[in-house]
């Protein structure tokens, strides 16, 4: 009889932890869809043997609940590959925009450059028609029109990236923003995770911190660190502290020489995170480093074509027998015979030791409006003379912009922005398919896979009907043992 009990006993136990199994595979099956849900797996307990009549009998084993089949080192991995895969992205989607606005008929509805290449070839060419015949009107005409075609499209260019940048500012903004909820949430999850399950996997609350954290390294470069009692803490790449267990630290923002500037605490962390990672890291390095640059070089061409052209122009006579003469001081410093609006108020740039040119390709226009102030002439020579003409037309082969021809110095500022171009290109086609891979061999080991859960299910059902016809049998062997052979049976 302890034996048939022994085994009734069993049997019950049985079937109770199939049933808690089954439990599980229909929770696995009812959240394949959702989003971050780590596939659970039951866990398995063999009970303490029965000691009867001196031999050991097995007691069957107890199903003591649900593991999450995640791991931990391979999803850090995967964090840390999509915050670059995020930063490479989001700074190549700044980039094709900057380089849409030097992309001759790119057909964009906003603002571009137009060509500028062009144009600056067209300016200096109208000045060798105007050789041909340096009295016609219609030449000198000619020679306005392609300067306001310059000055225009430069200006438009300088205006766009200007623009360009603060969107990338209010950009940069909201991602902070989302990066603070982040990490709030972050951290009540670690306050939970580390009351209810300090030795263990948290289950569905550990998944809804491993979706916050895959969040938030696609947002910003990030560092994880695992902490007694399943907590977490959280630092940017650079080591400013974000989340120490229950505690979330905000990033907040401020304006610093009219630019956003980004704070951990007092310090501020602008630069690092640029360099950290992250959409934000993508942003701020678009922001901060290449529009800047872009702007750099459109400035220096703006400035140097400006500042050579109005030179040679007053330095010749126009239609009515004139010459440049300087105007006084207390206007605008500019020449009777300007082509161009002189460059803004500049200074001297102590990092270079030469002269900053900032905001000359936006204030850059063409302010000559007579034809007949253009000096095909030179000093001296009657208005039918042409080597001042001849001398303008010669500016497209001097090396006036950094010891380079107009053409050339464009020519390898756009070399020099489409290959910054293709290597963020090649970066961030490598890193997302780094991306993809991992999360491959996530998914193989953490998603719901319907089929396997099906054989799961098949499996539990058929142990749960095996110990279903246990009772059966053990059953028939209690009835047939109170009888004793009697006819009337125990049923």
């Amino acid at each position: 009889m302890g034996t048939i009990s022994s085994a009734l006993n069993m049997m019950s136990q049985t079937l109770d932890a199939d049933q808690s199994a089954l439990n599980i595979v229909a929770n696995n099956v009812a959240n394949a869809n959702t989003p971050g849900y780590t596939k659970e797996t039951p866990t398995w307990q063999e009970n303490d043997p029965i000691l009867i009549k001196g031999t050991l009998v097995g007691d069957g084993a107890t199903q003591t609940g649900a593991e999450s089949q995640r791991d931990r080192v391979l999803l850090e991995r995967l964090d840390q590959q999509q915050q670059l895969a995020s930063a490479s992205g989001s700074r190549l989607t700044a980039l094709d925009s900057i380089q849409a606005l030097f992309t001759p008929d790119s057909g964009s509805t906003s603002s571009t450059a137009g060509d500028i290449g062009s144009d600056i070839t067209g300016f200096f060419k109208s000045f060798s028609s105007l050789e041909a015949d340096p009295t016609d009107s219609s030449l000198r005409t000619s020679v306005l029109s392609s300067a306001s075609t310059l000055a225009n499209d430069v200006s438009s260019a300088a205006k766009s990236l200007n623009e360009q940048r603060s969107g990338l500012d209010q950009d940069a903004i909201g991602v902070v923003s989302q990066v603070n909820a982040l990490t709030g949430a972050i951290a009540q999850l670690n306050t939970q995770i580390q009351s209810i399950s300090p030795n263990a996997d948290a289950g569905t609350l550990e998944d809804q911190r491993q979706l916050d954290l895959s969040q938030l390294s696609q947002l910003i470069g990030i560092n994880q660190v695992s902490t007694e009692n399943n907590g977490l803490s959280i630092t940017t790449t650079s080591g400013q502290l974000l989340v120490s267990n229950g505690s979330n630290y905000q990033i907040t923002s401020g304006s610093v020489s009219g630019v956003t500037h980004f704070f951990v605490g007092s310090a501020d962390a602008t630069a690092q995170l640029a360099s950290g990672g992250g959409s934000l890291g993508g942003d701020l390095t678009a922001r901060d480093t290449d529009i800047p640059n872009t702007l750099a070089s459109l400035d220096q061409l703006a400035y140097s074509i400006t500042t050579k052209t109005n030179a040679q122009n007053n330095a010749g006579t126009d239609a009515n027998g004139a010459t440049g003469a300087a105007v006084t001081s207390s206007t605008t410093g500019a020449w009777t015979l300007d082509i161009f609006s002189p460059p803004p108020t500049l200074v001297a740039n102590t990092s270079s030791g030469g002269t900053d040119v900032s905001g000359c390709a936006a204030a850059m226009s063409a302010v000559m409006t007579d034809p007949d102030l253009v000096t095909a002439a030179s000093l001296g020579q009657g208005t039918g003379d042409n080597s001042n003409a001849i001398a303008m037309a010669s500016l497209a082969s001097q090396t006036i912009v950094n010891g380079q021809t107009p053409t050339n110095f464009y020519s390898n500022f756009v070399s020099t922005l489409g290959s910054t171009v293709s290597n963020v290109q090649t970066e961030n086609t490598a890193q997302t398919a780094s991306v993809t891979q991992l999360q491959t061999q996530s998914n193989a080991l953490s998603s719901v896979n319907l089929n396997d859960e099906a054989a799961a299910l098949t499996t539990m059902e058929r142990s749960y009907q095996a110990a279903s016809q246990m009772f059966a049998i053990l059953n028939t062997v209690m009835a047939s043992v109170l009888n004793l052979g009697e006819q009337a049976t125990v049923t």
